[in-house]
């Protein structure tokens, strides 16, 4: 027996290197850019076990729950790590940086989420990125949730190591990812006795082995399924352009915000300032005696396709989150949403009206 998906030829080396040439374009970096064959977790561990270690002091900006794990992979490789944290329903401000850099002058890293999925804020990278370059820190940024929703500029910001992930805004494939790595980091990296080496957390194996030799072998097979389908959703970008991408994901935002305060029935948004409102997802604050955990359940009941789901841990409690991103960035993907929700909490507490709704999404969507 065959199939089309089973009897391809092996990717090559030239391959590989386009697609991570139409990565660097994405990004518009002259960087190295290594695409990694696992989920964005892969490179978002490598590259703080790469250029951290016993030496280095890091502050680690926590603005939801990505920002926890990166202070304890942090902690686990030796670093000193100074913990910037802020309200989830908020986002961190340059000047906040700055504060703690001044505080701490010895930091030498700094690790940041841009947009936060899973709380549905973002911060301002372009601005905090001035103020890490002016201190001289090396700059992680994990930009996974926000490529495609919003722009990512690595070179223009100076980070140093950009992770970014195809699964959300990008509309394609989780199995595989994307760093851009600057020469200082590089150099960092291969400074530090403790970064990983053969190894699948290894970064340094793919400089030495893969850039350094003019990328014409490759380290090991690599996942060819989730290699074409990262290659497709990169031709898809390209056909549609970048920046209406974005503008299309920016739309979304602004119309679930504008149709969740039409529709009432208690919801309001989880982020409180529109500014600080990631693109990519929105999340929304249910009323008191709604368990976000059970509405999301009664919704999915009826049409388990929407793009909805409950906070994680302890914010299933009252956190619900909109997933309007990649092909969810619609009018119609956001209507239905709000229609599903409306008709759940309907009868349940103040007064639901979704043709409002409706009026307020088209109205908002720019």
């Amino acid at each position: 027996m065959t199939h089309p998906f089973l009897d391809l030829p092996p990717m090559d080396a030239a391959r590989f290197a386009s697609i991570e040439d139409r990565v660097a374009r994405l990004l518009g970096t002259a960087q190295d850019v290594v695409i990694t064959q696992g989920e964005a977790l892969l490179p978002l561990e490598g590259a703080i076990r790469g250029a951290a270690g016993p030496g280095t002091t890091a502050l680690n900006v926590i603005t939801g729950p990505y920002g926890q794990t990166f202070g304890d992979w942090l902690r686990d490789c030796g670093a000193t790590v100074v913990d910037l944290s802020v309200p989830f329903h908020t986002a961190v401000t340059a000047e906040q940086v700055r504060e703690a850099l001044a505080a701490h002058p010895e930091i030498d890293f700094v690790s940041l989420v841009h947009a936060e999925a899973a709380t549905g804020n973002t911060n301002p990278v372009a601005e905090i990125g001035a103020v890490v370059r002016e201190h001289g820190a090396l700059f992680y940024l994990d930009a996974v949730a926000s490529v495609g929703a919003e722009p990512v500029e690595p070179d223009a910001w100076g980070v140093d190591l950009c992770v970014i992930g195809a699964q959300k805004a990008m509309g394609g494939p989780a199995g595989v990812s994307a760093i851009s790595v600057s020469e200082r980091a590089w150099a960092r990296m291969a400074a530090n006795p403790r970064a990983p080496r053969r190894s699948y957390l290894s970064l340094l194996d793919w400089k030495e082995r893969w850039i350094d030799g003019g990328r014409r072998a490759l380290l090991h097979a690599p996942a060819q399924l989730e290699m074409l389908a990262l290659e497709a959703c990169l031709e898809r970008i390209e056909a549609e352009g970048l920046d209406a991408v974005t503008a299309r994901h920016a739309s979304a935002a602004a119309a679930t915000r504008a149709g969740v305060l039409a529709l009432g029935g208690g919801l309001e948004p989880y982020v409180h300032r529109a500014a600080d409102a990631a693109p990519v997802a929105t999340t929304l604050r249910t009323p008191d005696g709604v368990v976000a955990s059970e509405l999301v359940a009664r919704v999915l009941a009826s049409d388990p396709a929407l793009p909805l789901v409950a906070g994680g841990g302890a914010l299933a409690k009252n956190m619900v989150r909109l997933n309007h991103y990649g092909p969810h960035a619609t009018p119609g993907s956001v209507r239905a949403c709000l229609a599903a929700l409306g008709t759940a909490l309907d009868g349940r507490g103040p007064e639901v009206d979704v043709r409002g709704a409706y009026r307020a999404v088209e109205e908002a969507w720019a």
